[in-house]
């Protein structure tokens, strides 16, 4: 006999993932922001052992970070069910799992200011910088704004959240490094989030797509 499937726990591991993911990833944000200044203002500054050891911190997190984002995004996923957009789910797969590439890699990039002999420091650290504020967080701002579009689609978000993740995607897609700690705007977006879904346990089934005649 088929098992039922169980929507609510889907709803659960997208609010608990969504939440994990956000305090560690704001967490080692925050972490790699202040070991690794970026810019003009950190291209000649010598990363001691207090800053190595808090790089090797934030990379400790940074793996486990990625990995909550895939679950948070794959229970979003789940939750559409039929209701799914070809193209709207690309876009929200491509822009996620670009996301986690762009992260891991900023991470790997890093590692270079953990040598303590400081060959490779400066490189490592600027371009770790530009993977995180240039390239990762537009990847960040398109998932946001397509999942927006979902959620306002299938009416699976209220109207607020709606506009605050465009509002979020937009500040991110255009602003970019132009505003400092504006990385911090992915994870309160995805926490927010986390936190509606856990409260309102939605599992109202999304609208199904008309089919076709």
């Amino acid at each position: 006999m088929e098992r039922k499937r169980e929507p609510l726990g889907t709803v659960r591991a997208a609010g608990i993932a969504g939440v994990v993911f956000a305090v560690l990833m704001a967490v080692a944000i925050v972490l790699l922001r202040t070991a690794l200044p970026g810019g003009a203002e950190g291209h000649h500054i010598t990363v001691d052992a207090a800053q190595r050891r808090t790089v090797q911190t934030a990379l400790g997190l940074l793996p486990y970070a990625g990995i909550a984002f895939l679950w948070f995004m794959g229970a979003l996923r789940e939750q559409v069910g039929e209701a799914e957009d070809r193209f709207m789910a690309t876009v929200f797969l491509g822009s996620g799992v670009i996301f986690v590439a762009t992260l891991f890699g900023c991470a790997a990039a890093a590692v270079t200011v953990l040598d303590e002999d400081q060959q490779n420091a400066p490189f490592g650290r600027n371009f770790a910088y530009t993977l995180l504020t240039t390239y990762s967080m537009r990847m960040a701002a398109v998932f946001i704004i397509t999942t927006s579009t979902i959620g306002r689609r299938l009416g699976v978000l209220p109207r607020p959240l709606v506009l605050l993740g465009f509002a979020t995607g937009l500040t991110l897609l255009l602003a970019g490094t132009s505003l400092p700690w504006s990385e911090l705007v992915f994870p309160a977006w995805a926490l927010i989030v986390s936190l509606d879904i856990l409260r309102g346990g939605r599992a109202s089934t999304p609208r199904r797509r008309p089919a076709s005649t």
